[in-house]
């Protein structure tokens, strides 16, 4: 599990930590980061030594939503056409537990993923929301 853009993935006994790493974009969830996500998922549903994976940000963000930039020069059919959330959907579907780890802003898709782990363990700081329902 090696040569992700936008994760840092570490193993600690059998359990897989999983940190979204675009601190730029306070962990926006874009193509690449979704894509890198699922593949990461399917490779841990795959490895009989991991038993659990922990899904975490950084202090400031979990993960802010949707990165808004990814979809600006894309129209309502193609976003429809294009199938975005067919890949986020799938890592609902991985068999062993998923545990979000969430300190934070967890906003939008960041929320929805959160929402998508078995479990969620929330800091004080975090902060679950859907903003894009004001765009």
């Amino acid at each position: 599990m090696a040569g992700y853009e936008t994760l840092l993935v570490e193993t600690h006994g059998a359990v897989l930590l999983i940190r979204l790493n675009r601190p730029q974009a306070l962990n926006a969830v874009n193509g690449v980061l979704t894509g890198e996500l699922l593949r990461c998922l399917n490779e841990f549903d795959a490895d009989g030594k991991l038993r659990c994976a922990v899904i975490t940000g950084s202090e400031k963000a979990f993960a802010a939503g949707a990165d808004v930039k990814d979809m600006v020069d894309k129209t309502a059919a193609q976003m429809l056409a294009g199938n975005y959330f067919a890949e986020f959907d799938q890592i609902s579907r991985i068999r062993k537990p998923i545990i979000a780890a969430v300190a934070g802003f967890a906003l939008g898709g960041g929320c929805e993923l959160a929402m998508m782990c078995d479990f969620i363990i929330a800091a004080e700081t975090a902060k679950f929301g859907q903003p894009e329902i004001t765009l």
